[in-house]
């Protein structure tokens, strides 16, 4: 009988398959409902290729996404982006982009007929799982989908440049994590440029992480262009108890800058500092606070490339971990299609510690791990022993299962573990069947795999996934943002600046006495051909304070604000501003040789002007900045200093979700209990019926006993009925004597399970009543969230003196320009 939507849409409960009958060899009846709360303890995937490993996985990361959980995907065979290509029409015109036409001519079908049959296919295959395009709609509702791809422009890019900015503070004064975070992002580095990443013995290593870590305890960052000045003129002149130059001498450090400046050369670097920031909250969840499921696809990337990304990405995840509170309901999830390399048994990689840290550390935060892998003999087994269910398929070789079957004795801990039964029922396994050892149930579990909702397409190509973002946007748009005070960065107005005049003389203007002047470095992505022309600004450091006691808010904040200097300078030449984050002007004293220079606009040429300017600033600053702070009356929460409307609203799904999972938690003791009092219940029955010898009254009660299991188990999934409560009362039950032939007895018994019967009906609709009755205060807990400006406090506002800033422009053969500085 087909699954219906009520037996499988439970709270905090995902929808895997059903078990198997490993006798019958086929899908039985009962549904797999695995708890979300238990993949705070980690979970491990291992199966030989057309085992149906990644068709499990995606149907995990579909029940996450359903449920409101944010998913960080690393895919790295391109597989995983399949998550987006989910049709709820279920029409062949969805499938026909995406079918594989090499398939569709072995199979004598032209394109169009293949994908008509796809979509049947996958139309029935729902079916036979009680799902259809309704859910899949649900799907594409419960969360945003993006697929990233590092490295390139095929999907959403990512710049890695955030990586070498300063951490927080909180993160600074935790002397762990912020070693950790310094070799961590130093070790990627090395990897990326082929060299030994050891932070003991590598000089180079011991040399980065040392520039690093002064700058980043002072709350100073650095882009891979200040990295590489600082190698050749680091902020110390000592390493231990070495000069410095002893220790690295000038001319090692120069080739050491070299191979760095030659990878920011590289022409296929530059890919990998555009794009939106490597921020893993934001990867998480929306502005908005809408969950978000991110697929990082990095299967275009060289080995070195992914070994730098995967460490990278891995620092920030822990990094952001540890700024979160704890709970133990699942916050979020971190999948990874295939952990080898990343966590070998032997040998340290650079992305190793961090993924021991969260296997050992996330589930304190909510944070599940989920970790796949077809190569288990090369993993880790140690650091998996920290893994709470493992979901096992179909192994190659005998040597995998022993290397299986080892991991999972160190997982269980010293509790019992029945390793020849374990072994005889992965020698059984086929196609889409798995069995799952969770620690949190008592013994492990066959089940089929249910169908997945998104079509299982295969790996995606570069090109495919850059139609995909063309054809399958988002499935509702992110409102936009509200104005910020200041405008958008110059680089992205170079289309409207006319480019200077060629024949302009280069001389360097005067500046006004006693104003300070400073020069932007080419930054990263600079065009590598042309002639630098410096156009002037005006930059400024702002301390401002935002206090007010009835919100909650005491609050100081630096700003430093970049505003063009063009001809004519408008009355508020700040209107036009690129807000940045206090330090992150890195100028320098003098100018490139041989650039050339606009001119001053005559405003600029009076010292004057400056103060004017800085009192603009000081007015504006007041009468437009401010700080907003959010409120919820239901739950009753109030918004962090600094936390954004998203992450509140995030933050306040997850006091739900974890109130949710109490309240559950709740029900499952509460009916334990009346499921004991009717197991004792039972057993009485059995004394009676043991004196009859009719098989009548035997298969009687053993029936009324698999009602009460199903009844159950639909309700609250597999934990309520995996305690041996109602399985116990099965097996006493079945050991039933030989009952008396006698009509009499035989009638007393009808008569007390027909009282059993009645009950167990009570306690179903009592069951189903009481979770009806939540799940309808969840659903009516809709977050009202109000939202109150906070504004500076004038006396308080700090500008330090405005100075002159030039930026250097790039003027092609054409006499083009383009910005060679970054201001992000």
């Amino acid at each position: 009988m087909e699954p219906r939507v009520e037996d499988y849409e439970k709270l905090g409960a995902f929808y895997l398959g059903r078990t198997w009958d490993r006798r019958a060899g086929a899908v039985g009846e009962e549904l797999l409902l695995y708890d979300s709360k238990d993949l705070t303890t980690h979970a491990v995937c291992v199966g030989m290729t057309g085992s149906g490993k990644t068709g499990l996985c995606i149907s995990l990361l579909e029940e996450a996404a359903i449920d409101g959980i944010p998913a960080l995907v690393v895919d790295l065979k391109g597989d995983l982006v399949n998550l987006l290509l989910t049709f709820p029409s279920l029409s062949a015109a969805d499938f026909r982009p995406w079918v594989d036409a090499g398939e569709a001519t072995r199979k004598g079908m032209d394109l169009d007929a293949y994908a008509a049959d796809r979509a049947k296919l996958w139309k029935k295959g729902l079916a036979d799982w009680g799902q259809d395009g309704a859910r899949i709609e649900r799907l594409r509702a419960a969360a945003d989908f993006a697929v990233y791809t590092p490295g390139s422009d095929a999907g959403r890019s990512l710049t890695i440049l955030k990586s070498f900015a300063a951490p927080s503070a909180a993160l600074r004064d935790d002397a762990d994590a912020f070693r950790d975070r310094v070799q961590g992002t130093v070790s990627g580095l090395l990897a990326l440029l082929g060299l030994e990443p050891d932070p003991v013995r590598s000089r180079e290593h011991i040399l980065l992480s040392n520039i690093l870590d002064a700058h980043w305890r002072e709350g100073r960052s650095l882009d891979l262009a200040g990295l590489i000045r600082a190698v050749q003129s680091p902020p110390f002149d000592r390493v231990g108890v070495f000069e410095l130059d002893s220790f690295f001498p000038a001319g090692d450090r120069l080739a050491l800058a070299m191979s760095l400046n030659n990878l920011l050369a590289s022409p296929g670097f530059s890919s990998w500092l555009e794009g939106e920031s490597l921020d893993v909250g934001r990867l998480l969840w929306t502005e908005t606070g809408r969950p978000r499921v991110s697929i990082l696809s990095i299967a275009h990337l060289s080995e070195a490339e992914r070994m730098f990304f995967m460490t990278i990405l891995l620092n920030e995840v822990v990094a952001w971990t540890r700024t979160q509170p704890g709970t133990s309901t699942l916050r979020a999830l971190l999948y990874i299609d295939e952990v080898f390399g990343y966590l070998p048994p032997t040998a340290n990689p650079p992305s190793k510690k961090p993924l021991l840290t969260l296997l050992k550390q996330a589930r304190a935060f909510g944070i599940g791990c989920v970790l796949a892998t077809q190569n288990p003999v090369d993993l880790d087994y140690k650091a998996l022993s920290n893994a709470g269910t493992w979901f096992l398929g179909r192994l190659q070789t005998e040597r995998d299962k022993m290397r299986v079957l080892d991991g999972l004795e160190g997982a269980a801990g010293g509790a019992h573990f029945d390793r020849s039964e374990m072994e005889k029922i992965l020698s059984g396994l086929g196609q889409r069947v798995f069995v799952m050892n969770n620690a949190h149930e008592d013994g492990p579990v066959v089940f089929h795999t249910r169908w997945a909702m998104s079509y299982l397409a295969g790996p995606m190509t570069r090109t495919q996934i850059r139609a995909l973002g063309e054809r399958n946007p988002a499935p509702s748009a992110e409102p936009k943002a509200p104005a910020p005070l200041v405008a958008a960065p110059a680089a992205a107005r170079a289309a409207a600046v006319p480019a200077p005049e060629a024949d302009r003389p280069p001389e360097r203007p005067v500046a006004p006495s006693g104003i300070e002047e400073g020069f932007l470095p080419l930054g990263p992505g600079a065009p590598r051909r042309g002639r630098v022309v410096y156009r002037p600004a005006l930059a400024a450091r702002a301390s401002v304070h935002f206090a007010n006691a009835t919100a909650g808010v005491d609050e100081w904040r630096d700003l430093e604000l970049v505003a063009p200097l063009e001809e004519d300078v408008p009355t508020d030449p700040w209107e036009a501003a690129t807000r940045l984050e206090a330090g992150a002007l890195d100028t320098d004293s003098e100018p490139l040789a041989d650039a050339a220079f606009d001119a001053l606009p005559r405003e600029a040429g009076r010292a004057a002007s400056f103060s004017t300017w800085e009192k603009k600033l000081e007015a504006r600053l007041y009468r437009d900045e401010a700080i907003t702070t959010f409120s919820c009356r239901s739950p009753k929460a109030r918004s962090e200093p600094g936390e954004t409307e998203g992450d509140f609203r995030a933050r306040l799904r997850a006091l739900a979700d974890e109130r949710r999972d109490l309240e559950v938690e709740k029900l499952r003791r509460k009916y334990a209990s009346k499921l004991d009092v009717m197991q004792r219940r039972l057993r009485s029955a059995e004394e009676r019926v043991a004196r009859e010898e009719a098989q009548y009254g035997q298969s009687k009660t053993s029936t009324v006993v698999s009602i009460g299991k199903t009844i159950l188990g639909a309700l609250f999934g597999r934990k309520l009925t995996s305690a041996g409560s109602i399985g116990g009362a099965a097996t006493a039950v079945s050991r039933a004597g030989r009952a008396s032939k006698e009509r009499d007895d035989v009638k007393r018994a009808e008569e007390e399970l027909e009282i059993v019967k009645r009950e167990l009906g009570e306690l179903e609709a009592l069951a189903a009543n009481d979770v009806a009755e939540l799940e309808g205060r969840l659903a009516a807990e809709e977050l009202d969230i109000d939202a109150k400006p906070v504004r500076i406090r004038k006396s308080d506002t700090a500008i330090s003196r405005v100075r002159l800033v030039w930026m250097p422009w790039v003027l092609d053969e054409n006499g083009r320009a383009e910005p060679g500085f970054r201001l992000d």
